[in-house]
Parts: structure tokens; C-alpha cells; sequence
């Protein structure tokens, strides 16, 4: 959710339980407009809260000239004092992968894993391994795993340059209600993966400058989306099922939409035999 546009944006989302308190808002206000000029971002999000059992994660996101690849997480505890989270490798997400408990909601407490590992030829050739990261970079790789997997922006709301920069899209007024109806017009704010499986046939149809995301419509398991109208009618909800606590909003007609999670940062891998 854009910084400047908080209150109100927390507001439309409030249904799903994902609010802060007034203590909390206030105190983001000031310290993102901080944030964005420290760090020289483009634009500063609030991306959300990670459930603790001792602390909670409250995370920021930094966006630079390319909205897709320059970004940067941060994590704080008290919405004031902010903290870089490192960028997610493959090292760490394999390690973090291991992990089904809750946050403990410190970022220095290390996970310890034990892995049994076959030596050679022999059946009964094991090793044990003690595979050992911290909450850190959980954090890093939860974030990064939540904003690849289920971030959501409308169609049109972002256009790329022949370039290959990808940026608001100024003249972006909003989708009608009966296209805010369905899900093919929502997107996957991060790289294309179903894109390129297209046949030529349906590549014909899309625009390049706009349809360089994937459709949430394409995403397997089918029925991992809730969309409402809410709000009086006003305001469409979209839910993530597989990451509960994902909520995003869009306003018909206006170009005002936005995600936020709050949650406890695990991914909900019984949907599949729920549906």
C-alpha cells in the first residue's frame, strides 16, 4: 500500500482483519516519508505485518526508477526504527524451506534443521547434517516467496517501455466495474512465468506495453482467489487463499488499489485438498 495513501487504503481492506491501530498508523505516516528520503527510493510501500510469537515484523518496501526489480524490504518492530532485510538467493530459500514453525519474532534466533544424507553406495552409509539459518533471513525469503507469489496490481496499472522498465502508468484511470468483476484482469506484480507458455494465437490478442504479467486467472490450484465486493459496493477485495492474510483492493473507476499481508508468514500448502 503506497505510503501516502495509507489511512485511507487500510481502511477499505479492514473487512479481512488487516488494520493497524492508530498509534501505529501515525507512527508510519512520519517514519516512511523518512525512509523515502534516507534511502533515496522512488516510492515507499507498507507491505504488511509478519505475525510474532514474541514481536511482530512490520515490512516496508523501497521502489526504485523500475518498480519490478528495484525493490527493497525492510523490518522494523516499534513502525519508527527500520531495518534492511538482505535479498533472498536460492541458498536461503532452500534452507528456509525446511521450516514449518512460527515466527518467533527475532531476528537473530537461529533455526536448526537435521537432515539425514546417504554417503556412497551402501544403504546403511548416512550422515547427519545440521542445517542452520537465522530468522533474518526467513523473514527475507517469506517476503520475497508472498510478493513473487501472490502480489496483485490491476491491468493497466503498470506499463513497460520498450526498455524494459516498468513503471505506474500515469494515464491508468481504473478498471470498470464489470471488468474489476473478473479475474483476468488482475495481475502477478513479479516476473512472468505463465507468459511465455502462451500459444502464438493468445500472444496476438495481448498488448506488450501491459500484458507482461501473468493472470491470476491462470493460477493453479484453480479457486485460490476470493473476490468480494465490498464496502458498499464500491470497493473490490480480492484474498489469496494460499497465503491467508494477503488482501488487496482496487476502487472501480478511480486508479487507487493496493496489497497488504498480515499474517503469520506461512503458506498454506492444504489448499490444494480444501478445494
Amino acid at each position: 500500500m503506497d505510503s501516502n495513501s495509507l489511512y485511507y487504503s487500510l481502511e477499505l481492506v479492514a473487512g479481512s482483519g488487516s488494520t493497524l491501530n492508530v498509534e501505529r498508523r501515525t507512527a508510519l505516516q512520519t517514519s516512511l516519508v523518512i525512509l523515502k528520503k534516507n534511502y533515496k527510493f522512488h516510492r515507499v510501500l507498507f507491505w504488511g505485518k509478519i505475525l510474532g510469537l514474541k514481536e511482530d515484523y512490520f515490512i516496508a518496501q523501497g521502489r526504485g526508477e523500475d518498480e519490478l526489480q528495484d525493490k527493497k524490504n525492510l523490518y522494523s518492530f516499534n513502525c519508527m526504527d527500520w531495518f534492511l532485510l538482505p535479498p533472498a538467493t536460492e541458498s536461503m530459500k532452500e534452507k528456509v524451506s525446511k521450516i514449518k514453525s512460527r515466527f518467533i519474532g527475532d531476528p537473530s534466533f537461529v533455526y536448526e534443521h537435521i537432515e539425514i544424507r546417504r554417503q556412497g553406495e551402501r544403504d546403511d552409509a548416512t550422515e547427519e547434517v545440521v542445517i542452520k539459518v537465522n530468522e533474518e533471513s526467513r523473514l527475507a525469503v517469506t517476503v520475497h516467496q508472498i510478493d513473487d507469489e501472490v502480489s496483485v496490481v490491476p491491468r493497466g496499472a503498470f506499463v513497460k517501455s520498450p526498455h524494459g522498465l516498468v513503471q505506474m502508468n500515469r494515464s491508468f484511470g481504473g478498471l470498470s466495474h464489470s471488468e474489476a468483476g473478473k479475474l483476468d484482469n488482475f495481475l502477478h506484480f513479479s516476473e512472468a512465468k505463465n507468459l511465455k507458455k502462451k500459444s502464438i494465437l493468445e500472444m496476438g490478442d495481448l498488448n506488450p506495453a501491459i500484458d507482461f504479467l501473468d493472470v491470476l486467472s491462470d493460477d493453479i490450484p484453480k479457486g485460490s482467489w476470493s473476490l468480494q465486493l465490498e464496502c458498499a459496493s464500491k470497493v473490490f477485495v480480492l484474498r489469496s487463499l494460499l497465503w491467508l492474510g494477503l488482501s488487496f483492493y482496487h476502487v472501480p473507476m478511480t486508479p487507487q488499489h493496493g496489497y497488504v499481508y498480515i499474517g503469520d508468514g506461512i503458506k498454506n500448502l492444504d489448499l490444494p485438498f480444501m478445494l
